[in-house]
């Protein structure tokens, strides 16, 4: 009985253990190079402090974001002190019962998870290099021209110790602006002296912050800040650790996945690098009536089709290649066609015979076969039109010279009659070959 007792406590005290501390332990614990840091955190280092503070300790839960957004997604009507009641009754973390008031915030972290999870990781593990990032960014912000005061922040320039402090609040303690800006300019200098870099960032709408400036809760707005000398962050006016009682998600189902510190602006020291694809995260409407955040709809990174190639053109139906074609792209005809094909380029078949007396000329390459049989329609590019009688065919001398035929063409009458010791042979009346010169005179000969 004492063993199954034991057994059985240690058991339930694995099973608490794995649900507290399962996501730590699971998480990364390599040690991020500051230009990692200054990767993850150029869209949001220009933030006011106090919320980005709120930003900085929310991460530390990845799971708890895309709890608490699906949560905003079924309850968008709850607004101010309503909202906060309802978010600390559902056990939230203060951090993120402060961050309903920003559901556009918390909507950005939740779709660029991976990042912030990344950001988390580094926080709990140094607050001093996340601490030293912020204001290494702000400060080439503000030698760039880009950080400056206006009517929605004041920009304070502070050296307690002999080491620049940037300061960012609210121009308006009752209202906060968050600043839209693109990470890719507004860390480097303009190109010229005379282009003002305020203009590049922007301002949504004034979120009032009436709710969170009530004094007796820990997680109201006046306990949120920075102690940037010491490099600490604060919560309820004390230096953030960790929760009391901390948010555990019902199910854990997110796993951070490695972050692509290639693929965003800064990689190599460059904050000009434009990648592929990049859109920088920034707060803006919240997607109506979207799926809740799960297994089968994970939000992060979205790899391009083909994995970034570009699609393989497929020929087009109903345009074939035309293999008939082929053969006649060339401009010699003899490169592609044997002359027994009858094509009209009389000079290239060689010279004409000297005429022969009482002897058949042989059948010439160049003609077609003299056996009385039409040649193919195919062969000749232009057919012209039978004789005037169809189906007569007389028979006739063949000519002394190969070329004779198309020097007179009596188109209805026939060839002279067969002189003696020639042989009688079928052939049309006409022939549609050119004469591209002159030929010599045919010899004499009646007509029957």
């Amino acid at each position: 009985m004492r063993k199954t007792t034991f057994t059985a406590i240690v058991l339930v005290v694995a099973m608490v253990v794995s649900q507290d501390f399962g996501p730590l332990l699971s998480a990364q614990t390599t040690a991020l190079t500051p230009q990692q840091l200054d990767q993850l955190l150029a869209p949001v280092a220009l933030y006011p402090d106090s919320l980005l503070a709120q930003i900085t300790t929310a991460a530390t839960n990845p799971q708890e974001i895309l709890d608490v957004d699906n949560w905003l997604q079924q309850d968008p009507g709850l607004t101010g002190t309503a909202l906060t009641d309802a978010a600390e009754k559902q056990g939230f973390d203060p951090a993120f019962i402060a961050l309903t008031s920003f559901p556009q915030v918390l909507d950005m972290m939740a779709q660029n998870i991976d990042d912030y999870a990344a950001i988390g990781e580094a926080f709990s593990a140094d607050q001093g290099a996340v601490t030293a990032s912020i204001q290494r960014l702000r400060a080439q912000a503000y030698a760039a021209g880009a950080l400056r005061s206006n009517s929605q922040q004041q920009v304070e320039v502070q050296q307690p110790t002999g080491q620049t402090i940037y300061v960012i609040q609210p121009a308006n303690p009752q209202v906060v602006y968050v600043p839209v800006y693109n990470p890719t300019v507004v860390y480097v200098a303009p190109s010229t002296s005379t282009v003002v870099a305020t203009s590049l960032i922007s301002f949504g709408a004034g979120i009032a912050i009436g709710a969170l400036l009530v004094n007796n809760q820990p997680w109201g707005w006046g306990g949120w800040g920075w102690g940037w000398s010491s490099g600490r962050c604060y919560y309820n006016r004390t230096v953030w650790v960790a929760w009391g009682n901390p948010y555990r998600p019902p199910n854990v189902w997110y796993h951070p996945r490695p972050v692509l510190y290639t693929s965003r602006p800064g990689y190599g020291g460059n904050w000009h690098y434009r990648p592929p694809n990049y859109r920088p995260p920034v707060p803006g409407p919240r997607p109506p009536n979207r799926p809740p955040w799960g297994p089968s709809n994970p939000p992060g990174y979205r790899p391009p089709a083909n994995g970034g190639r570009p699609p393989v053109q497929q020929p087009k139906p109903g345009r074939p290649t035309q293999p008939i074609a082929k053969p006649y792209t060339p401009k010699p005809p003899s490169a592609t066609t044997p002359p027994t094909q009858g094509k009209p380029k009389p000079p290239a078949q060689g010279k004409p015979k000297p005429p022969t007396e009482g002897k058949p000329n042989p059948p010439a390459t160049t003609r077609p076969p003299a056996n009385g049989t039409k040649p193919p329609a195919t062969t000749r590019p232009a057919p012209q039109p039978k004789p005037a009688t169809p189906g007569r065919e007389q028979p006739q001398t063949r000519p002394t010279t190969p070329n004779q035929p198309a020097v007179t063409r009596p188109a209805p009458q026939p060839k002279p009659a067969p002189s003696s010791g020639s042989q009688p042979q079928k052939k049309p009346a006409s022939q549609p070959k050119p004469a591209p010169r002159p030929q010599p005179k045919p010899q004499p000969g009646g007509i029957d």
